[in-house]
C-alpha cells in the first residue's frame, strides 16, 4: 500500500490531496491540520468525490507514509512582501512538524515558505540523509519562466534554479535565449511578482503549486529518475554549502538520486552566488 501524508490541508495541501487521489497515485492519504473544522471539511469533501481511497487523520500514521508533504503554516498575503518574511512565523511550525517526523523513513517534500530555509531546517532537525529532503518551488518558477520566454518570442527549455523567491535564477543560457542584461532583469522582475498577482486576485496560489507538487510526488512514487528543479541541501555543489537551494536534481523512489552541476553563464553564476548567500543567512536560524 502506498501512503501520502500531508501536514496542512489548506489551499495547496488540500488541492494536492485531491489531485493525488484523483490521479490514483496513492492508496491512502494521511491528512492533518491544527484547524479542526478545515480538516473535517477537507476529509468530507474528499470522501464525497466517491474516489476509492483511505483517508486517515491520526498523526501517528504520518510515520508510516511513503511521502510526507509539509504545507502547514502562515501563508503569504498581499501584506507580506517576500516569502522570506514568513520565516519568523513558520519556524515554530517547522519545529512542530519535525516532531511528527522523528523516525520517518520516507521522503519529505517541503512546500511551506520560505521553502528553501524550511527544507534545510527539517533536514537539520530530523537528522536524516539530505537526499530525502526535497524542497518544492523550482517546477512552478520554471513554468512561469516558460510563459515569459514564449511571450518574448524565445520559446525554449525553461529552468529556474536558486531561491524560490526574490533570488530565483532563470537560466537563459539553457533556453537558448540571446537576451541582454536589461531584458533578463525585466523578465526576472516579472517572475518575482508572478505569485502576488494571483494572491491579490484570489487570496493565494493553488492550481499551479498543487499540480507541480503532485507531479513531484508522482516522479518519486513511479521512480521516474527524471531531472527536476528542486531545492536540495547542498554540500559543495555549485560551490555552496550550509543551505538548501534550487538545483537540477534527479528524482526517484529514494528521493534525490543525484544533483547535476550545469555550466552557468556569468550573469547566472553571479545570481546563483547571491541566492546562496541570501538563503544561507536564513538557514542559520536553524543552526543554533
Amino acid at each position: 500500500m502506498t501512503s501520502l501524508a500531508i501536514l496542512g490541508v489548506g489551499k495547496v495541501g488540500g488541492e494536492t490531496a485531491f489531485l493525488s487521489a484523483a490521479l490514483g497515485l496513492v492508496d491512502e492519504i494521511v491528512v492533518y491540520d491544527v484547524y479542526e473544522p478545515l480538516l473535517r471539511a477537507q476529509v468530507l469533501d474528499l470522501q464525497h468525490t466517491g474516489i476509492d481511497i483511505a483517508i486517515v487523520t491520526e498523526t501517528a500514521a504520518i510515520r508510516d507514509a511513503d511521502i510526507f508533504v509539509f504545507a502547514a503554516g502562515t501563508p503569504r498575503t498581499p501584506d507580506i512582501k517576500t516569502r522570506a518574511d514568513l520565516l519568523d512565523a513558520n519556524i515554530p511550525v517547522a519545529k512542530r512538524c519535525s516532531e511528527f517526523l522523528q523516525g520517518f523513513p520516507g521522503v519529505v517534500i517541503s512546500v511551506t515558505n520560505p521553502m528553501d530555509a524550511n527544507n534545510y531546517g527539517l533536514w537539520k532537525m530530523m537528522g536524516i540523509d539530505r537526499h530525502r529532503c526535497i524542497g518544492f518551488g523550482g517546477q512552478l518558477d520554471s513554468a512561469r519562466f516558460a510563459r515569459y520566454l514564449d511571450e518574448a518570442g524565445k520559446p525554449g527549455p525553461a529552468w529556474v534554479l536558486g531561491e524560490h523567491g526574490e533570488h530565483q535564477v532563470p537560466l537563459f543560457s539553457k533556453a537558448g535565449a540571446d537576451l541582454g542584461i536589461e531584458e533578463r532583469e525585466a523578465i526576472l522582475s516579472r517572475m518575482r511578482g508572478a505569485s502576488m498577482e494571483v494572491i491579490r486576485g484570489k487570496g493565494g496560489t493553488v492550481f499551479g503549486p498543487a499540480y507541480h507538487v503532485t507531479m513531484l510526488i508522482r516522479a518519486i512514487l513511479d521512480d521516474r529518475r527524471e531531472v527536476l528543479p528542486c531545492s536540495c541541501v547542498l554540500d559543495g555543489e555549485y560551490g555552496l554549502s550550509g543551505c538548501s537551494l534550487g538545483v537540477p536534481a534527479r528524482i526517484g523512489r529514494e528521493g534525490i538520486l543525484g544533483i547535476e552541476e550545469w555550466d552557468l553563464d556569468t550573469w547566472e553564476s553571479a545570481k546563483m552566488a547571491e541566492a546562496g548567500a541570501f538563503v544561507r543567512d536564513l538557514c542559520r536560524r536553524f543552526d543554533g
